[in-house]
C-alpha cells in the first residue's frame, strides 16, 4: 500500500527539484523519495554514533581515525 505525503516547497526549493528532475529524467516522486530516505539514513546514522561515543570514548576511541586505525 502506498502512502501519500503532501509537502510545501518555496519557490527556490521548487525551482531546484524541477532542474534536478530535468536533469536526471526521473520524476518528482522518485527525486524527493530519493532524497527523504538519504537524508533519513543520514539522521539515523547520526542518533546512533550519538548513544555509541560514550562507549567508544571510554576505551580511547576519540576520533574517527582511531577506529579507522584499529580496523585498517
Amino acid at each position: 500500500m502506498k502512502n501519500v505525503v503532501t509537502i510545501r516547497l518555496d519557490k527556490d526549493l521548487e525551482k531546484m527539484l524541477d532542474q534536478v528532475c530535468r536533469r536526471s529524467h526521473r520524476n518528482r516522486s522518485a527525486v524527493v523519495r530519493d532524497a527523504l530516505q538519504r537524508q533519513l539514513s543520514i539522521l539515523m546514522f547520526e542518533q546512533l554514533r550519538r548513544q555509541v561515543m560514550p562507549f567508544a570514548e571510554a576505551r580511547g576511541y576519540l576520533t574517527d581515525e582511531d577506529i579507522f586505525k584499529e580496523v585498517s
